[in-house]
């Protein structure tokens, strides 16, 4: 409990400046965001009414508090094209990024920490330089050069998936490999890292002086010490797998919120282009703050210090 206070004590003057931070920058993006939505032959009289529907007309220290007395109500304004509510828009959307990034992380586990074990255990093997090899290279791969490359090869040259969209549970493959590659590479060198310094601890030779098997002294001791690093590293990715999100669902029209945001961005509805960069870096603060937390309950190191 006084770790989760402690922690609880910095996250509210963090979100406080998050959304400091995002407000004041929306504003300073050049020129006159009423004119460029409307055009450059709109009346005089539609640019002083959407001023004033947009509450532009104020001072910018009172859009401030009226933003930030709207954000405590969970309120962060309407759209501008389809008139609807900007809260309502983010959590449509955001169901479908969360089963992209849920999904992309569950095959980068899957292949990473495996990957990473066996490396560590045969270590200078070739599995080992094969698997760091790979692990390179996915790190190496941008998600806006995968993308088409997995489009061009399985889906216009094979056929065996869609080339975009939402639907079955088909069209999550491609996306989730796009997105979820780059982790994977990076768990597993990161478990690789981890275990090793663990199998050359000494507990581990302690365990296998009293007779256990190489099976138990990995899986049961080592792994578990090992995946330590692991967890904090599996949680800050996720935040950043959020973020990654927008190009991957650019590139595959999926209909999450990176999606939304850029097409806001094209069609300069700037109060969705806030409510969606200040959405995306709130999720990162909380999934950080629940990364902290659950750190300290695996690691009584933090619990106790």
């Amino acid at each position: 409990m006084r770790v989760i206070l402690r922690k609880l004590s910095l996250f509210f003057p963090v979100a406080l400046g998050i959304s400091t931070l995002v407000f004041f920058l929306i504003h300073m993006i050049p020129g006159d965001p009423v004119e460029i939505m409307l055009g450059e032959g709109a009346q005089e009289a539609n640019i002083l009414e959407l001023r004033q529907d947009l509450g532009l007309d104020r001072p910018v220290w009172e859009q401030y508090l009226v933003f930030l007395k709207g954000l405590c109500k969970g309120d962060l304004g309407q759209s501008i094209k389809p008139r609807e509510p900007v809260s309502r828009m983010i959590r449509t959307r955001f169901p479908a990024t969360f089963q992209l990034t849920l999904f992309s992380m569950s095959i980068a586990v899957l292949l990473a920490i495996p990957l990473g074990v066996l490396s560590a255990v045969r270590q200078y093997s070739f599995l080992d330089y094969s698997s760091m090899f790979m692990a390179l290279l996915g790190i190496s791969m941008p998600n806006f050069w995968l993308g088409p490359l997995l489009i061009i090869f399985f889906s216009v040259k094979l056929g065996w998936f869609p080339v975009s969209g939402m639907g079955s549970f088909s069209h999550l493959i491609l996306p989730s490999i796009t997105l979820g590659t780059a982790l994977a590479a990076l768990l597993a060198r990161m478990t690789r890292s981890s275990m090793l310094e663990e199998i050359r601890a000494e507990y581990v030779q302690a365990a296998r002086a009293r007779g256990l098997s190489e099976g138990m002294v990995i899986f049961k001791h080592t792994l578990k010490n090992a995946m330590i690093p692991v967890i904090t590293v599996l949680g800050l990715q996720f935040g950043s797998l959020l973020t990654g999100a927008i190009i991957t669902e650019t590139i595959f029209s999926w209909p999450g919120i990176g999606r939304l945001l850029i097409t806001s961005i094209n069609t300069r509805d700037y109060p969705v282009v806030q409510g969606c960069i200040l959405f995306i870096a709130l999720a990162y603060l909380v999934v950080n703050f629940a990364t902290d937390i659950i750190y300290s309950f695996v690691d009584p190191r933090i619990r106790y210090g």
